[in-house]
């Protein structure tokens, strides 16, 4: 079955370049099994057309609050009422601050007061705009309102600047979309919600460690298990924080990420996070080792050898587990052999609370694979997690870590 299967989206395109990325953004979603239909403010339609979305959506493109065909039958009111779910991309700064002050001048403000509908909004403008401080007191009124925010993203704008206030790519959009519905789906209440409270930090995907200005050390981690555990423990009512090296992933819907580079980075960052949480999974692939020197210009390719001095990274998960007050530590091995003695060297040896060890010699599994495969260890047990996806693997293994924690107070 579709994620989107049977569901009524309706797609608000306000005045922005970012519009051009809506034909797509429509497919993706039918693509998942949606309904969608589009409404446009008359900014929108200076930079996509009516027509265009009329094709894709195979629904009429509604734009105008005094539409008098529509109007006979009160059509925003059965607009509002139609939609399981609204999405606005891209959301410029003048539609947020319209929705934000209670406006109703156009067909898409009103929709938005009409609806009993989760509302979703996906920013798009130059970066100052996005800092500015009428933006942000707007950001935080509609979040305080429940609108759920995607985005926005960071990166070379349209105007030449660099930094936040781009609109997300249509496959975030896309998975972001199915997250809030799925979650929106899931009627348990806050007392079935056992992470309620917690707070989790995990690591996830692979270290960087810079060469020189164009070439680093690194590994094949994806981050999916990471941020697979965070998607977890998030949809069980725990606070997740996501300290994560260089990925392609979405970030799990209502979850914070910290983005770095290198172990030194992904250590300060840990350090600070960990001692207020009550569980710290150290899942990132960090680099056992970085570059003594960095060279502050490009090698050039001179000799047919060249000498690397490495020096030993910080261990983050070791740190963590020697605070004072320290949270639930689990760490991960990955291994290509002995992989039993291996975890368990290293659950003594780091005073870790738990490991989830797997074999990354084995195809199929392990980095840059959907599936996975652990065996968790702690002081006094040992459990088998079959071959399944990282999503499945990372409830059951979420659940297992809950498990363990009430049964250690």
């Amino acid at each position: 079955m579709q994620i989107l299967q049977g569901k009524k989206i309706l797609l608000g395109i306000s005045g922005g370049i970012a519009a051009y990325k809506t034909p797509e953004l429509v497919r993706r979603l039918k693509e998942k099994g949606a309904d969608v239909r589009v409404v446009m403010t008359e900014g929108a339609k200076a930079f996509i057309t009516p027509l265009t979305l009329q094709a894709v959506s195979a629904n009429a493109v509604s734009d105008s609050l005094l539409d008098t065909q529509a109007e006979l039958a009160m059509g925003h009111i059965e607009l509002a009422k139609w939609a399981d779910f609204i999405l606005i991309a891209p959301a410029t700064a003048d539609i947020i601050a319209k929705i934000a002050a209670g406006m109703a001048n156009d067909l898409l403000t009103t929709l938005c007061l009409a609806t009993a509908a989760p509302i979703a909004i996906a920013p798009a403008m130059n970066q100052q705009m996005w800092h500015s401080q009428a933006t942000q007191k707007n950001i935080n009124t509609l979040t305080a309102w429940q609108y759920t925010l995607f985005g926005p993203g960071a990166g070379e704008q349209a105007c030449g600047d660099v930094g936040l206030g781009r609109m997300l790519d249509v496959p975030e959009l896309v998975d972001l979309t199915c997250q809030a519905i799925a979650a929106g789906n899931n009627n348990t209440s806050v007392e079935q919600k056992p992470l309620t409270g917690q707070k989790w930090v995990i690591t996830a995907g692979p270290t960087r460690e810079a060469i020189d200005p164009v070439r680093y050390i690194s590994n094949h981690s994806s981050g999916k298990m990471g941020f697979a555990i965070a998607a977890a423990a998030q949809e069980l009512g725990a606070e997740v924080t996501i300290i994560s090296g260089p990925v392609n992933l979405t970030t799990p819907l209502n979850c914070k990420k910290i983005a770095v580079n290198s172990a030194i980075e992904m250590h300060q960052q840990a350090l600070t996070y960990a001692p207020t949480s009550d569980v710290f999974v150290a899942c990132a692939a960090v680099a056992d080792y970085r570059i003594d020197n960095i060279a502050n210009e490009k090698i050039k390719k001179s000799q047919d050898t060249m000498q690397l001095n490495l020096i030993k990274n910080p261990d983050i998960v070791a740190d963590v587990a020697a605070l004072e007050n320290k949270p639930f530590t689990v760490g991960f091995a990955a291994e290509t052999q002995d992989v039993k003695h291996y975890a368990q060297d290293k659950l003594a040896r780091k005073n870790l609370d738990m490991i989830a060890a797997n074999n990354v010699a084995t195809v199929g599994q392990g980095f840059n694979s959907d599936n996975n495969a652990l065996t968790v260890f702690t002081p006094n047990n040992e459990k088998e997690l079959s071959l399944m996806n990282k999503s499945e693997l990372a409830k059951q293994l979420v659940q297992y870590i809950h498990q363990t924690l009430l049964g250690s107070q």
